[in-house]
């Protein structure tokens, strides 16, 4: 399995298993389903409320002797509401506590986005907290600690933009080790990648089927669904795959992480097959031509008021 070289030469598996929207009771069975078909990264997350059946299914599989813990990369995210630096180790070790695990790989900033302690998600503007509050060097540099301090062998952030990982890299002198962003066909965003290459920082690719199952949770209309758009259909026919393998090489030839969500065991093994499949640079160069700068997930739901707004959050 190809990996992304990382700090301290810690390699990431460059295919892994997405759990957002996964319900409790699914997501035991797609974690255990993903480490037997060969899966060792399982991307989780506070907010994603499955962790513990996440921890469940990887405490089961370990003691199956499915795998084995050192082998399994596993990521977690620090939720809006713990940026100030007194909430962050213990959200982490809740997030620990529920995962059943001693350490992370990976614990990322899951968005530049600060709640007050306690909101999951915002009603109103009252609910937010400025970054000139809680800024994110000092998230950052209290991630940087927890890392030292053996709670998680990698620190990161996700939904960052260029400007915001070289104000946390700046401010503390360590860059983050990866960024977990929104990327697929539609929404491709070579300018970040390329900078974040630049400043040596690893890639992981969400949502990258388009997240059509977010649709109607986002009140979102979709109109060409990615797996079914005509150049990725008539690719996947030319290799004998499916459209979603095709979407998953083709981050994976990118050169980032990706991390497809799935709970459907026969799904789960189709997108590990995904691994195999090489693409032409013709392949590329066709999807290359599909970008729409299309986000599925734009973040609307922190615009509530005057804090957060499209120009603060996102390069695009």
């Amino acid at each position: 399995m190809k990996t992304l070289e990382l700090r301290g030469a810690a390699r990431m598996p460059a295919l892994g298993l997405g759990t957002w929207k996964s319900e409790p009771d699914e997501v035991y069975r797609a974690v255990r389903a993903a480490i037997e078909v060969g899966y060792r990264h399982i991307d989780c997350a506070a907010i994603y409320q499955n962790e513990e059946e996440v921890g469940r299914a990887l405490t089961d599989a370990f003691r199956a002797g499915d795998a084995k813990r050192e082998d399994v990369w596993i990521t977690s995210k620090l939720w809006n509401d713990s940026h100030a630096p007194e909430h962050v180790r213990p959200a982490l070790e809740t997030s620990l506590r529920k995962l059943q695990l001693d350490y992370l790989d990976l614990y990322l900033i899951h968005w530049p986005v600060a709640l007050r302690h306690g909101i999951e998600l915002p009603r109103g503007p009252e609910d937010f907290r400025p970054l000139s509050e809680v800024p994110l060097e000092s998230t950052w540099e209290t991630m940087l600690n927890v890392s030292e301090q053996g709670l998680t062998r990698q620190a990161g952030v996700s939904n960052f933009n260029k400007r915001m990982i070289e104000q946390v890299s700046g401010a503390t002198g360590h860059t983050p080790a990866v960024n977990q962003v929104e990327l697929h066909p539609y929404l491709q965003q070579d300018a970040l990648v390329a900078a974040c290459e630049a400043l040596g920082v690893a890639v992981t690719a969400y949502s990258p089927l388009g997240s059509p199952d977010s649709a109607a949770m986002l009140g979102r209309h979709d109109d060409v669904l990615l797996t079914q758009h005509p150049t990725i259909v008539e690719i996947a026919d030319a290799h004998q795959a499916t459209p979603g393998q095709v979407l998953i090489a083709w981050a994976i030839a990118r050169g980032t992480s990706v991390i497809p969500k799935s709970v459907n065991p026969g799904r789960i093994a189709e997108n590990w097959g995904a691994r195999e499949l090489s693409l032409t640079p013709a392949d590329m160069t066709a999807i290359a031509a599909l970008d729409r700068h299309q986000r599925m997930v734009d973040g609307g739901f922190w615009f509530l008021g005057e804090t957060y707004s499209p120009h603060t959050l996102w390069d695009e």
